[in-house]
């Protein structure tokens, strides 16, 4: 007996092995981010000038406890060139009944020499066609700086670098009451990099154990944004922030005259003085200064006009004071309205 093969049933039609195959690769692709998210949740890439602002530098889960044997199981598996690599701090491991396990790493990256790798264009160089070439002028660097996200130890860093690039950047400009710009294109980009920048630190902000470098900067960011008529939510959270810095460091002079000008130059002057003469027994300067402001406003012109004439002599060689003292006895109000200096704010920088 003979057997007879049908090829209509044994053999896949090529246009349905297409769509098999297609099919097939398209769950792959489907799957692959999830298992890639999982793998490189805690991967640390080197900062860029437009992200190094937002990142997290994680410890690998610092506050997850481990059994004994999962202790000793990391420690002979820590790969032996982690112990040689300078651009590394390693978190040393600690026993579980001393305190949480923590095997993680920070990496802080420094400038260091420019190099690049290419094809040698000259080599295939057609006749008479100019070689390329590039030059670089105007670098500069930020410098890196990690701040704690929580209290305590062994909690994540945060990367601030641009932030606090933008906030020394800016200050002179917005920190004070009413704020001054060359021109509106520098107050508009300040605005929306304010508005960005607070979002961004918001969730650090609002924890319960948010650190006081967290609080600090949040207090600032949302100072600006009340400066800048971005809304009263602003000048609500940084007032919550900034006091909650101060319980935490009582005796920080920074934390005390941001305080204090922010309740003075909100109308506050009675809740302000405390903060502002306790920044001024810190030493903090520019709290003497807004001191002097919160005398103006309240129409006691001849005790600001002797507090900054008293400045003046202690600090001859600061150019802001002797201008404020030229505003007062003009007969104006804000101390701070001065020629504003120009700024490097450009949209999306």
């Amino acid at each position: 007996m003979k057997a007879i093969l049908s090829s209509s049933h044994s053999i896949k039609s090529p246009k349905f092995a297409t769509l098999t195959v297609m099919a097939a690769t398209c769950a792959m692709l489907l799957s692959a981010p999830v298992n890639a998210a999982e793998t490189d949740a805690t991967a640390t890439a080197v900062p860029s000038a437009m992200d190094s602002s937002k990142r997290v530098i994680r410890l690998a889960r610092p506050n997850a406890a481990i059994s004994p044997a999962q202790a000793n199981a990391a420690q002979t598996s820590l790969p032996a060139s982690s112990a040689s690599n300078s651009q590394s701090t390693n978190v040393q491991m600690m026993t579980p009944a001393a305190a949480p396990v923590m095997n993680g790493t920070t990496r802080v990256y420094e400038p260091g020499p420019m190099t690049a790798t290419g094809i040698d264009l000259r080599s295939g160089q057609l006749p008479n066609i100019p070689t390329p070439q590039v030059q670089l002028s105007d670098m500069s660097f930020v410098k890196t700086v990690l701040i704690p996200q929580q209290k305590g130890l062994g909690t994540d860093k945060l990367d601030v670098s641009l932030l606090d690039d933008f906030i020394a950047d800016v200050s002179p400009n917005a920190r004070h009451y009413p704020p001054n710009f060359p021109n509106r294109s520098q107050r508009h980009y300040t605005r929306e990099k304010v508005k960005v920048l607070a979002d961004w630190i918001e969730p650090y902000a609002k924890s319960p154990n948010a650190s006081f470098d967290v609080l600090l900067r949040a207090a600032k960011l949302n100072g600006m944004g009340r400066n800048l008529d971005l809304g009263s939510d602003y000048t609500v959270r940084g007032g919550q922030y900034v006091d909650r810095a101060i319980k935490l460091q009582p005796d920080s002079g920074e934390a005390n005259f941001l305080y204090g000008m922010m309740l003075s130059e909100g109308g506050g002057f009675k809740e302000g003085q405390k903060y502002l003469d306790k920044a001024v027994s810190l030493g903090y300067t520019e709290a003497e200064q807004s001191l002097a402001q919160s005398d103006l406003l309240s129409d006691r012109r001849s005790n600001a006009l002797e507090r900054l004439r008293r400045l003046e002599g202690q600090y001859p060689n600061n150019t802001v004071i002797p201008q404020q003292i030229k505003l007062v006895e003009e007969g104006k109000f804000y101390i701070w309205d001065i020629p504003a200096p120009d700024i490097n704010v450009k949209p999306g920088a």
